[in-house]
């Protein structure tokens, strides 16, 4: 929890007795859970994503719940102002016809705002979901080589696994989409909609800067 706090430690400064710095609290609570539930996952299922794969954003450009863009502009504003305020202006780094405008080809990790990366960002590939009477299933990704697959103890395979077997072979559960979901959704209310990066991305950033413009403006009288 600490390591999230540091990352965004200025711009909760700059947005301090506003709604969005409690908006922001309350995403690195639900960040930080998820991590702590993967990390728990990894070490007793050995299961893990391929280093660098990256396969799973390819063309794909996530669709964001204002919390999440909230989130990924303080961390933006935070981490790399420059790209933010050229991003305020609608100039994204990466070409956007070939999806996510963060996504880096020629990088091995490919993306470049992970620690401000979106929910479906960080659940998919070691998230479990819930079935129709309300228990867990998980998938492996359909990006997830065979082989790798194939090598797991047990062998695992491109299907889906129940409550039970996800238990029997994986030996613990990996965090629930749905559940996480459902927090964000609660963080708003009154507004359920989602918008794709390029679309919503710019206004939050100028959000948070006009806020912060404020609250500066303030403390100096």
């Amino acid at each position: 929890m600490e390591t999230a706090k540091n990352e965004l430690q200025g711009i909760l400064n700059n947005l301090k007795g506003s709604h969005e710095e409690e908006i922001l609290i309350k995403m690195q609570e639900l960040y930080s859970k998820i991590a702590n539930m993967q990390d728990s996952w990894y070490k007793k299922s050995s299961f893990t994503c391929p280093s660098g794969c990256g396969e799973c954003c390819r063309n794909f450009e996530p669709d964001l719940l204002d919390c999440e863009a909230t989130f990924m502009a303080a961390w933006l504003l935070e981490n790399q102002n420059e790209v933010a305020l050229k991003v305020s202006k609608g100039e994204f780094p990466f070409p956007m016809n070939k999806g996510c405008p963060f996504w880096d080809e020629n990088s091995p990790y490919h993306c470049t705002i992970y620690g401000g990366r979106a929910f479906i960002c960080r659940l998919f590939g070691a998230s479990a979901s819930k079935s129709k009477h309300g228990k867990a299933v998980f998938k492996p990704c359909k990006f997830y080589p065979v082989q790798l697959l194939e090598e797991h103890k047990p062998p695992l395979a491109h299907r889906q696994y129940s409550d039970s077997e996800i238990m029997e072979f994986f030996a613990s559960y990996p965090p629930n989409t749905t559940d996480f979901m459902e927090a964000a959704i609660s963080l708003n209310p009154d507004n359920h909609s989602t918008s794709l990066i390029r679309d919503i991305l710019p206004s939050a950033i100028n959000k948070l800067l006009w806020i912060s413009s404020i609250n500066n403006s303030n403390t100096a009288n």
